[in-house]
């Protein structure tokens, strides 16, 4: 199991360095580290989910298990040049990815990305979209209890989007998304690209 996936503080020594990429149309450049998710590059599943990506709504977004925040700062900066109200929750357990997150918001300039623990969301939160590259790899029990705990908290129609690769049991997920997650959901493949599926999981209107 990846120790960054869900240690809250890494034992990896800290070494920082700067990226150059490509967000939402806008070349950045941030800052990354040891001991988080994929720290030299945006990750393959994380490119396909924002390849095929929806506009960003109004209200609230959550992201997922944010790293060092691409899918954050996609939805940020999407939000900023739609001229949307957004705000947008970057999510992890992970001290150092949630420092990150915030680095980089402030040096793209954004305000409305806040990084946050799951203790740090009020319980009357609720999100028009999650976006999210879910870590698969800490295994079912985990992964299913994170689905289970923050997907029920979309907003009547939000959708949630999820990559997943194929070879790490999309198919398999997908099914057991539609089988336990509450009644009303629906599920389905929005997109397949490069070994990845993109999962869809819409809450009842």
């Amino acid at each position: 199991m990846s120790e960054h996936y869900f240690s809250s503080t890494p034992n990896a020594q800290s070494r920082p360095r700067s990226l150059q990429v490509c967000l939402a149309g806008h070349d950045l450049t941030v800052t990354t580290d040891s001991g988080v998710f994929s720290p030299g590059r945006v990750d393959k599943g994380t490119a396909v989910l924002l390849d095929h990506l929806p506009e960003v709504p109004c209200g609230n977004v959550l992201d997922l298990g944010c790293g060092w925040g691409p899918i954050a700062l996609h939805a940020g900066l999407s939000a900023r040049d739609a001229g949307t109200s957004t705000r947008v929750w970057a999510l992890d357990v992970n001290e150092r990815s949630l420092q990150l997150t915030k680095k980089n918001a402030a040096e793209a300039g954004l305000n409305s990305i806040r990084p946050v623990t799951a203790e740090q969301i009020p319980d009357d939160v609720r999100f028009d979209a999650i976006w999210s590259n879910p870590p698969i790899r800490v295994g079912k029990d985990v992964l299913h209890e994170l689905l289970l705990t923050w997907l029920p908290r979309l907003k009547p129609g939000g959708q949630a989007l999820l990559a997943v690769a194929k070879k790490l049991g999309s198919d398999s997920l997908q099914i057991w998304m539609q089988e336990n997650l509450p009644e009303g959901f629906t599920v389905s493949r929005a997109a397949s690209s490069k070994g990845f599926r993109v999962l869809s999981a819409v809450a009842p209107k």
